[in-house]
């Protein structure tokens, strides 16, 4: 069968019939079918083609050992959540997940239960803390919680090498027995993801804006269970109802009140007056 514009989807997708991958030949099949329709659809012109060519081109050259400018245009298609959220469905008896984001690039710093993460003297002090637990409620004893926010001013550590100190918002727990944790941070703040590439030019050619609400992440995970990749968003943020990558849940958004309470402070090791944030973590198996 020879290529045409009516059966061009036929005749590509017949070349992979071959496939010994069953896997690799149905996925192959569906994005050459969708590819030409959307192709179609829009009727797309030499001219836009080649902006597209150049578009994915130089966000490849974005991409180096601290910044991946590919995950981001993912995110800013919204692909990153719906694949996030198809591989883990939890029919509401678990946390719920959200994107990884960019800038998971560098191992967290093993820290104790209690430690400060905040190492740059800014923001305002927060003790945050929860407990892991299973899908019946049971205690989930030495669960591993991976933890890293950006600082006041909107970066990651990894933005700013020589600026922010290595580390910087970042630490490695473990649960106490009783599936409990805390440490000490700073007010997660909202900020603009990296918009000065390909993925940026493309939000401002159609209008929207960077940001991202308030949030602090975490990774948990425990032998026995599935490992949970999430957010806890910040519940008086700007940006939660218009995240540049569609990652605020409405199960993970929480408050963060205020303490004034210089002796409660004083014993964990925060200036007073203080915010609390609360998140408690369910796992699945």
């Amino acid at each position: 069968m020879l290529f045409s514009e009516e059966r061009s989807a036929e005749v590509v997708a017949e070349s992979f019939a071959g496939t010994p991958d069953d896997r690799l030949r149905e996925v192959m099949t569906s994005l050459v079918k969708h590819l030409h329709a959307f192709v179609k659809d829009v009727e797309l012109t030499e001219a836009e083609w080649a902006i597209a060519i150049d578009f994915l081109t130089r966000t490849g050259q974005k991409c180096d050992p601290s910044r991946q400018e590919f995950i981001l245009l993912s995110d800013v298609l919204g692909v990153s959540m719906l694949v996030e959220t198809i591989n883990h469905r939890t029919g509401g008896a678990a946390t719920e997940s959200t994107v990884l984001g960019p800038f998971h690039m560098v191992e967290s710093p093993p820290r104790e239960l209690g430690d400060e993460i905040a190492l740059d003297d800014k923001g305002t002090p927060c003790l945050v803390s929860g407990q892991v637990t299973g899908p019946d409620g049971e205690a989930v004893a030495d669960a591993v919680i991976d933890v890293w926010q950006a600082n006041e001013d909107g970066f990651y550590d990894v933005q700013q090498p020589g600026i922010q100190p290595p580390g910087n918002l970042r630490g490695l727990f473990r649960a106490d027995a009783d599936g409990r944790f805390w440490f000490r941070s700073v007010v997660p703040r909202y900020y603009p993801i990296p918009d000065d590439g390909p993925v940026g030019q493309l939000l401002h050619a159609t209008g929207r804006h960077p940001y991202r609400p308030a949030h602090l992440h975490f990774i948990v995970q425990a032998p026995g269970f599935r490992p949970v990749t999430t957010h806890v968003f910040v519940a008086d943020s700007l940006y939660l109802d218009s995240d540049a990558v569609f990652g605020v849940k409405e199960s993970l958004i929480r408050d963060v009140p205020e303490v004034d309470d210089p002796a409660r402070a004083a014993e964990i090791g925060l200036g007073n007056p203080f915010r609390t944030l609360t998140f408690d973590l369910r796992l699945q198996r």
